[in-house]
């Protein structure tokens, strides 16, 4: 998954004519601030700017910053770096940017847990630095690509970073599905809904619905019920080359499908969701060479009062 390119090893070229694009929650005044520091710390240091001009009337920026419409597949032509500002769903919002042009994205955690953010808000000045100076590396993260059949044929065709998540729609009423790897059924139950996500998404939904907390170095899939009313309803962990299916039994009411809590589509009874490694990963900017443990242990305060360590 990791690539191990440094900035400095791209080939790109000096400060003339090296754009960055910000991408920011301009609905949190604390992400309207970061982003003006950001900019005029980048503009300070010769680099241009590029942002949404929706974002653009929410942040006070000097003229000098490029204002471009979101629609259009060359938003980020000439960009070498995606800076995002902001939480879950703003860093989510990125890497769709990220994997559509296969521009690294930089994540600056202004919300809560934030494991796709490589930055906190404490951080600005050595996140601009660090930019400025191409001091980061870039690492491959895997996705998702998924299909929905109905009768057969494909009627929707999606992707996602963290998770794609079968879940019901009636409150009342159980999801009735099936499951099944690499063609084969595996087990059949009622339930809130099932999780199908990716390693960097272990620590999202799939988390939350019980599922194991998976190294983003490790190449696998995760399938995570919710809820299950199942003696054997267990998180399951796949090879990264199956096929993970969810059936919606006829008799069972229409559920719908999430892809990273942005994107949906309604599920009729009797459709078939397929997910399998996505063709396309998207490209994240790392700037700690910290382990993962340690990120964890960080991110959910976890308590390790005690730890001596191996023996010297």
């Amino acid at each position: 998954m990791t690539t191990g390119e440094s900035a400095e090893d791209t080939g790109e070229a000096d400060e003339a004519g090296r754009t960055v694009f910000l991408l920011a929650h301009t609905g949190r005044p604390a992400a309207v601030r970061s982003a003006e520091l950001v900019v005029l710390g980048l503009l300070k240091n010769g680099l241009g700017v590029r942002v949404l001009e929706a974002e653009a009337r929410d942040l006070p920026l000097p003229s000098t910053v490029e204002r471009v419409h979101e629609a259009g597949p060359d938003v980020l032509d000439g960009c070498e770096l995606i800076v995002v500002l902001g939480g879950d769903g703003t860093l989510l919002r990125g890497a769709e940017f990220a994997r559509a042009s296969g521009v690294p994205m930089l994540g600056v955690n202004l919300g809560r847990v934030g494991f796709l953010a490589e930055a906190e808000r404490d951080d600005l000045d050595k996140v601009v630095h660090r930019v400025v100076t191409r001091s980061y590396e870039v690492e491959e993260r895997m996705t998702l690509d998924v299909l929905v059949r109905d009768n057969g044929s494909v009627v929707h065709a999606d992707w996602a970073l963290n998770e794609a998540a079968v879940q019901k729609v009636s409150p009342e009423r159980m999801l009735e599905v099936v499951l099944e790897i690499d063609g084969r059924p595996v087990s059949g139950f009622g339930c809130d809904g099932i999780v199908c996500a990716t390693p960097t998404g272990s620590t999202a939904y799939a988390f939350s619905a019980g599922g194991p907390v998976v190294w983003p170095e490790v190449e696998a899939l995760l399938m995570v019920p919710i809820s299950a009313h199942a003696l054997f309803a267990k998180p399951l962990v796949t090879s990264p080359s199956s096929v993970l299916a969810v059936e919606v039994q006829p008799h069972t009411p229409h559920g719908v499908l999430w892809c990273d809590g942005r994107r949906t589509v309604e599920l009729p009874a009797g459709a078939r969701v397929e997910v399998r490694r996505g063709a396309v990963p998207v490209r994240l900017a790392r700037l700690h060479h910290a382990s993962f443990t340690d990120r964890l242990v960080a991110k959910f305060a976890l308590p390790v009062s005690g730890w001596r360590g191996a023996p010297h």
